[in-house]
């Protein structure tokens, strides 16, 4: 009905906000920290044949976000990779490759330009400002 595939398996952090969530497919051993954000689309996914499903059981084969990751819509985040904390991975990228803190990736395949230097602030809107419209 929704149009978003989460394995019951998955292990999920606080926070996670899917936006315009049709086609975002979240495999059996991808592991989300807190306050991440994924864009339609975009795929967490495995790269390893299910060839012998029993062998492949217990063995991390999608990837882990860290804390306050963003991941662009189309974005295709495939393998047992890790993405640092708050990094940015951008509209239809292929991340084969773990990502550093703070990396923003790009391309196909995706590659480093650059340093995530502000907090990612969904509609523009940060924490501090979401605090002093419900106090005020």
């Amino acid at each position: 009905m929704t149009g978003i595939e989460i394995h019951p398996k998955a292990k999920i952090g606080k926070n996670l906000f899917i936006d315009h969530g049709m086609g975002v497919v979240i495999g059996e051993t991808s592991d989300i920290g807190d306050n991440v954000t994924i864009y339609h689309m975009a795929t967490l996914g495995g790269i390893s044949p299910s060839i012998n499903s029993d062998k492949q059981r217990e063995i991390k084969r999608h990837p882990t976000l860290q804390d306050n990751v963003v991941v662009g819509s189309g974005a295709q985040v495939l393998g047992p990779i890790t993405i640092g904390k708050n990094a940015k991975i951008g509209a239809n990228a292929v991340v084969t490759k773990d990502v550093p803190e703070n990396g923003v990736m790009v391309g196909i395949p995706a590659k480093n330009v650059g340093t995530a230097t502000e907090e990612f602030k969904p509609y523009g809107i940060s924490n501090e400002e979401k605090n002093e419209e419900h106090s005020g």
